[in-house]
């Protein structure tokens, strides 16, 4: 079996690698071609070619967790057909590979590239990902989700406040912030304006250039603001970097613990969780999908080709990876618009691969 499992690991590794190789050349050519339009716009402020074939490589992490599932079904089809064609497979069932002997093998192989796929999706991406959003910002102006800015709450002791972050800088500071602070009754008590804000260690932000009003009894006839402006204000919070560059940038760009301690940050302050759930399962069960795919992969090793006919067969496979591409995605929309369960929804599209691959190793192999 050591035999056996070296030259199928050896063979599906080199495949699944040559075509993301492929795929992630593909796609780097046509991030470099939409950039190369941001060099001419941000010519002025220092943006070259050298940056956008930077930004274009720190998106190649991001393009590598997506299409490892794809990958990784493509490269085993196609090894799986060409030990057929060749009759390689046969010789090594007769040698005593049956079909439930291969698919623990493959399978094994399959637990690797989840671990990899988990590995670049939870660390490698959301690091290089940022990194190339503040590589932009630096050239082509600051973070922001619009005119409105982020907003995120936060509950301390008696009170609660509402926080209105409007960009973040490429030094990870924030601009344009206001911190609204209501008490148990929903009566504002404070308002808080500082144009720039940056984190610090102690579970605070350190304002800067800041305009606080105070309101004063707001509920009496003797209500009244007082007003003061100081070059500085230290404001306690446990709202963290990582949680304003959640609601800045897009969910998907957090690792899964990241994804956990927000969801709870948010379930705590009353804030609705259904988008980043999805993201969350959908973090956790993604990676799974590569075990699907090598299951769905092995029948094809039990059919009898042609000379000509792995071409099809791979095809199949590519399309086969597109739609379940294609039906994650639908399934997330139409999760949230229906209310489903995050994880049900996260789930699903690996459910009905697993199955579809199953039914074909049973038919395949077993019947026939």
């Amino acid at each position: 079996m050591k035999t056996v499992r070296r030259l199928l690991y050896g063979e599906v590794i080199l495949a699944v690698a040559l075509i993301t190789l492929g795929f992630l050349s593909l796609f780097y050519f046509f991030d470099l071609v939409e950039e190369l339009q941001a060099v001419g716009k941000y010519r002025a402020t220092g943006y070259t070619v050298a940056q956008a074939l930077v930004y274009g490589v720190l998106l190649l992490p991001s393009h590598l967790y997506e299409l490892l599932p794809i990958t990784v079904l493509i490269g085993t089809i196609f090894v799986m057909a060409r030990l057929a064609q060749s009759s390689e497979f046969t010789i090594l069932r007769t040698s005593g590979l049956g079909p439930w002997r291969a698919l623990r093998t493959l399978l094994l192989l399959g637990l690797g590239f989840v671990l990899l796929t988990f590995a670049v999706g939870d660390y490698l991406a959301p690091w290089t990902g940022k990194t190339a959003q503040l590589l932009k910002s630096r050239y082509q102006g600051n973070i922001t989700v619009g005119k409105t800015g982020a907003w995120l709450r936060e509950k301390q002791d008696a009170s609660h406040f509402a926080v209105n972050v409007g960009a973040l800088t490429p030094d990870t500071s924030m601009r344009d912030v206001q911190i609204f602070e209501f008490d148990g009754q929903g009566l504002l008590v404070s308002l808080t304006q500082a144009q720039t804000a940056q984190f610090a260690a102690d579970n605070a932000w350190l304002l800067r250039d800041v305009d606080r009003s105070e309101f004063i009894n707001a509920d009496t006839r003797s209500a009244h603001v007082d007003r003061t402006l100081v070059p500085s204000f230290r404001w306690a919070t446990h709202i963290n970097s990582e949680m304003v560059a959640t609601a800045v940038l897009r969910p998907e760009r957090m690792g899964t613990i990241d994804l956990f301690h927000y969801i709870g940050h948010l379930q705590a302050n009353g804030q609705s969780t259904q988008k980043y759930e999805f993201q969350f399962w959908k973090k956790v069960f993604y990676p799974l999908s590569c075990l699907v795919m090598v299951v769905l992969a092995l029948p094809f090793a039990y059919l009898h080709f042609r000379s000509d006919g792995i071409a099809s067969y791979v095809f199949a496979g590519v399309m086969a990876g597109i739609s379940f591409v294609l039906l994650n995605n639908v399934l997330g929309d139409l999760g949230s618009l229906h209310g489903w369960q995050a994880w049900l929804t996260a789930a699903l599209p690996g459910i009905i691969y697993s199955l579809a691959s199953l039914t074909a190793f049973t038919w395949l192999v077993l019947r026939r």
